[in-house]
């Protein structure tokens, strides 16, 4: 595998809270370096939907060595919007690269986060039409939702031409399992690969298929929850948190698990190696607004995909973190791979 890194995020705003609630130059800084230097990675993958966090937290990336794959996010804004949004930051990661290796990720499961293409005015709305067994089964809702993807792959075809007219590197676009992507369009086949209950027998051969397009395969996420069980909820393991209320609480009873994780990792990554996977970003390197709290009902890192715990904020916004077993996990394999790449 040629690079293998973690997703880093610089903030998300979903039904009016931010996944970033405090952004921190010097904790930034901080977080970079542990990627780099403690971690291993060779890459990081900067999401978020500020172009100016983007930018800073793609210099410092490259500052410490990381080859950067930026990659603008956001949500619930109408298409053409959103093709702004990606083209402003091809612009940015144009400019980042006479810094280091830079690969511009133009969007990220546009048919889910942008509005108009699946059924629904905001991400919860489309979410539950996705998961919702009637909306495949149901003649009418299956044509919606068919016409939705067809309407994505045309503006895709405006974001691929645009990004390269921004760009001179590398293009991508992080796919969704469910998307069918012109991938002659890009450079590298870029795939949210969660497995869950419901793709498990089917996964490795899913992860192949990409592979025998003959272009790069990038696993631009794969991961699960901290909980018993959240390998079987793959992408939807943070679904355990109440969708109502305006802060971060569990529905239910879970039980802390963070070995889950490590196991999860191991095991895909063991697809991603026999398979021929050029690339593979773990989700993520922290959940910033689901701190780690004693006592499991308000523990609401378990919703969390991050290889560290994060604490709640202090008074002047700062935060820190402590590392997860998958951490330790993350910091093992990589270091492998450094010394067998003769990296390090």
């Amino acid at each position: 595998m040629r690079v293998h890194g973690l997703n880093y995020d610089t903030g998300l705003t979903v039904g009016g809270h931010s996944t970033r609630p405090s952004f921190v130059d010097g904790e930034v800084r901080h977080d970079i370096r542990a990627i780099a230097n403690e971690l291993r990675a060779t890459a990081i993958r900067v999401s978020g939907e500020d172009i100016e966090r983007l930018e800073f937290a793609g210099r410092c990336a490259l500052e410490a060595g990381l080859e950067v794959w930026l990659s603008p996010t956001s949500c619930d804004l109408e298409p053409d919007a959103y093709v702004d949004h990606v083209v402003r930051a091809a612009a940015t990661a144009e400019r980042l690269r006479g810094r280091g290796k830079v690969v511009a990720v133009l969007g990220a499961e546009m048919s889910l986060f942008s509005k108009g293409f699946v059924p629904g005015e905001g991400l919860n709305d489309r979410i539950a039409a996705m998961i919702d067994p009637a909306t495949w089964s149901t003649p009418d809702r299956l044509a919606e939702m068919v016409a939705g993807f067809e309407r994505a792959k045309a503006l895709q075809r405006s974001i691929a031409k645009s990004g390269r007219a921004a760009f001179g590197g590398r293009i991508t676009y992080a796919a969704g399992a469910w998307e069918a992507v012109e991938w002659h369009l890009f450079d590298i086949v870029s795939i949210d690969a969660y497995r869950d209950a419901n793709n498990a027998a089917r996964y490795r051969e899913q992860i192949r298929g990409y592979v025998r397009l003959g272009k790069p395969v990038a696993i631009t996420e794969f991961g699960c929850c901290t909980y018993a069980g959240a390998s079987a909820a793959g992408g939807t393991g943070w679904l355990i948190l109440d969708q109502v209320s305006s802060t971060p609480q569990l529905t239910g009873v879970h039980q802390r698990d963070e070995a889950e994780q490590v196991r999860y990792f191991h095991e895909l990554m063991e697809v991603f190696d026999a398979e021929g996977v050029d690339s593979a970003f773990w989700f993520g390197f922290a959940g910033f607004a689901l701190p780690h709290r004693n006592g499991a009902a308000q523990d609401v890192d378990m919703a969390s995909y991050g290889a560290v715990a994060v604490s709640d904020l202090a008074p002047d916004g700062s935060q820190t973190w402590e590392p997860k077993e998958v951490f330790h996990a993350i910091a093992d394999d990589f270091a492998r791979r450094w010394t067998g790449n003769g990296r390090r």
